[in-house]
């Protein structure tokens, strides 16, 4: 049988509030964007929280870290836990910390009670899930999957030219260990949901069963730079009039396929960028997402096809390309079954679900079992400094990361394989 083991929800906190001050903002969220200064101090943290409880940690060429408590058996590989503690620029307390700091907690409850498990346990803070600093997101963990290698992740530069290569060595997290050499079994990623289904439900936990498909665009136009006030309208190549158009286009692209389907500009800049200048340069970004790799084919036809009418009809110049594609993920059907057993034991009101955002568990489902748990977030609200989950969503997180784990480990009992 499974122990009855139970997290300290109080400690829980306290490290979510105490971590949440490394990049704090004064309207209470976190910027703590990857490779900076502050993401360097939230890693010495968290390296030596591990390492006081005996843990041994390892950093991988792309700063991913692995904390590794031993288990009764040496001969298997350990089960993880693992999520982010980077952010986005105005980034909550809880998107990807909760995932590290659940987890911590997990090995904490364990050492109080000195619980031996099977299996070794390990614990992974993963590089620059956000993709905020450095596009695309989720790219140590797609290095460890073999997604990308080293060299593509070297040459990712931030919008100041700054490599993710220059901001490692920077911070003094560039590890000795090759991508994807540090071995696990099994992940479990605890992560606020990011969307409004489980508050709208009262639903403490979610099952989660897969992730849907993603892809990302950047698209620069190019018009012609002249004056607002001597340029009649029908001379101009004014780049953020075809910008306008097509992020309407994406608008409209994403709500043919709903309601399942989303479509988003989020990051747009305009050059010169002058009120009494016709602008000459947009650059922007597309984001699609939808649970069908087919639709999402249909979505990307569609933009391309946007780009070339909207271009073509105002005389702009047109470079648009797809930068990043994360397909469709199931995760495992025995990790699934391992956190709604520990639901249940919990008892824990739950429901399964699809997750709508992007995480590492979907890139490591490509080579060890897999899956994730979410727990609500207020208003659905996530990338926001008013990102906000309770004291008793964290902990019931926390509690079924604990016992999915741990229900996980009873696999290799008695010399099982």
């Amino acid at each position: 049988m499974t122990p009855n083991l139970q997290i300290n929800p109080q400690r829980l906190w306290d490290s979510l509030m105490e971590t949440a001050k490394i990049g704090g903002t004064p309207k209470g969220g976190i910027c703590r964007l990857t490779l900076t200064d502050h993401d360097r101090r939230v890693r010495d943290w968290f390296r030596a929280e591990c390492e006081t409880l005996g843990c041994t940690v390892t950093v991988d060429e792309v700063g991913n870290m692995f904390a590794v408590r031993p288990g009764r058996r040496a001969d298997v590989l350990p089960v993880a836990m693992g999520s982010h503690l980077d952010t986005q620029p105005t980034g909550g307390k809880f998107d990807g910390v909760l995932g590290v700091l659940g987890g911590l907690e997990v090995l904490r409850t364990l050492n109080d009670t000195g619980y031996e498990t099977n299996a070794p346990l390990m614990l992974v803070n993963w590089t620059n899930e956000e993709g905020s600093r450095f596009a695309p997101a989720m790219l140590a963990s797609g290095v460890y999957a073999g997604v990308f290698d080293r060299a593509f992740a070297d040459s990712r530069q931030d919008r100041d030219g700054v490599t993710f290569g220059e901001a490692l060595e920077a911070i003094g997290y560039r590890g000795e260990a090759k991508a994807g050499s540090v071995k696990f079994g099994a992940m479990f990623e605890l992560h606020i949901e990011q969307g409004p289904i489980l508050e709208a439900e009262e639903k403490a936990i979610g099952v989660v069963q897969g992730v849907q498909g993603m892809r990302w665009y950047e698209v620069n136009l190019t018009g012609r730079e002249a004056h607002t006030g001597s340029t009649p309208m029908t001379l101009r190549r004014n780049a953020l009039v075809g910008a306008a158009r097509l992020v309407e286009r994406v608008d409209r692209i994403a709500h043919a396929h709903a309601p399942s389907a989303v479509g988003t500009v989020g990051l747009m800049e305009v050059k010169p960028n002058s009120r009494n200048v016709i602008p000459g340069h947009v650059f922007f970004t597309v984001d699609f997402r939808h649970p069908n790799d087919a639709v999402l084919d249909e979505m990307e036809k569609a933009f391309f096809a946007a780009v070339e009418e909207v271009a073509s009809a105002l005389k702009l110049e047109s470079d648009a390309g797809k930068i990043w594609e994360s397909p469709a993920v199931r995760f495992d059907a025995d990790c699934i079954a391992a956190v709604r057993s520990a639901t249940e034991r919990a008892g824990l009101p739950a429901r399964d679900m699809v997750s709508g955002a992007g995480h590492d568990a979907a890139y490591i489902a490509r080579v060890a079992p897999t899956t994730m748990i979410f727990v609500p977030c207020a208003g659905g609200l996530s990338h926001n400094e008013e990102e906000s989950t309770s004291f008793d969503e964290c902990a019931a997180g926390a509690q079924v990361l604990l016992g999915a784990v741990l229900d996980y480990d009873r696999r290799f009992a008695d010399g099982a394989a």
